[in-house]
């Protein structure tokens, strides 16, 4: 697999692919270069059959100090008009464009620092597993801006309106425990127990069907902003789709197992994919 300069990736005997942030002396602050090898990484992973699901965490003792003030803001209001639209765009495309519509599953795995704008690649990705001593802010108002970049379309589409509004004008941080409370992610653990867990997590994923786990996640998107009969009909749409998308017949295999072989329990294991 090809390097990247800002980025690393390790894809594993179990297809986790382990996404890095890598600039730790900047506390992984996202730079235009840094974005642009999101992108690449993103696109590079996902026709990678070596990686059922990606994992994007940062290195050393942050997740992401969010934007890097001096090489993401400062250097683009020096561009031109042309060049500062690409560095936008960039940081867009993977942060949010990517990330919330991937064709495979992603899990956030926030082990240390989390502000601003990493905000949006956190909300983007499917699932999100904390440490309990990671440090969240939404710190912009200590700075005489408000969360731009999408970062106040990410914090409401996960936590209530009192707890977004708090964090936001305050300006406070808060811990893992916290973000699991309000459920900016799924869950908080103790940093020692935080990849282990994730990889549980993961490996329950590849375990699944692709194609009905990709559908799953998309239909379930959309349907949020539907009323309820076009949900119902898309909903339809999606199932007949999976069907045909998925040449290992996997809705079939589960109803033999289930109906017929008696060897598949629904809610306590999945069905035998290799059967």
């Amino acid at each position: 697999m090809k390097t990247w300069e800002n980025v690393t990736v390790e894809c594993d005997s179990d297809r986790i692919a382990w996404v890095t942030l890598n600039r730790p002396h900047k506390r992984n602050a996202m730079s235009p270069a840094l974005n642009n090898d999101m992108v690449d990484v993103l696109n590079t992973l996902e026709v990678d059959e070596d990686a059922g699901v990606v994992v994007l965490t940062g290195a050393g003792d942050s997740w992401s100090a969010g934007m890097d003030l001096r090489e993401f803001f400062r250097e683009v209001d020096a561009m031109s008009p042309a060049e500062a639209m690409q560095a936008r765009r960039s940081a867009g495309q993977w942060q949010w464009r990517m990330l919330m519509n991937y064709s495979k599953p992603t899990i956030a795995m926030v082990n240390g620092w989390c502000f601003g704008g990493a905000f949006v690649p956190l909300a983007s990705c499917d699932l999100a597993i904390a440490a309990d001593e990671a440090t969240f802010g939404l710190s912009e108002i200590n700075w005489g801006i408000i969360p731009g970049g999408n970062v106040t379309r990410a914090v409401a589409s996960l936590i209530s309106q009192r707890d977004a509004l708090y964090y936001i004008m305050t300006g406070k941080t808060f811990d893992g425990r916290k973000a699991s409370e309000i459920r900016l992610v799924n869950e908080s653990v103790p940093l020692a127990q935080l990849r282990e867990r994730t990889r549980e997590i993961a490996v329950d994923l590849v375990g699944k069907n692709p194609v009905v786990l990709r559908t799953a996640k998309t239909a379930f998107k959309y349907v949020q902003d539907m009323p309820w009969d076009m949900a119902d009909d898309y909903l339809l749409a999606k199932s007949s789709q999976a069907r045909l998308l998925d040449q290992s017949g996997g809705r079939a295999k589960g109803l033999k197992q289930f109906l017929d072989d008696k060897s598949y329990k629904p809610g306590l294991q999945a069905y035998r994919r290799d059967d």
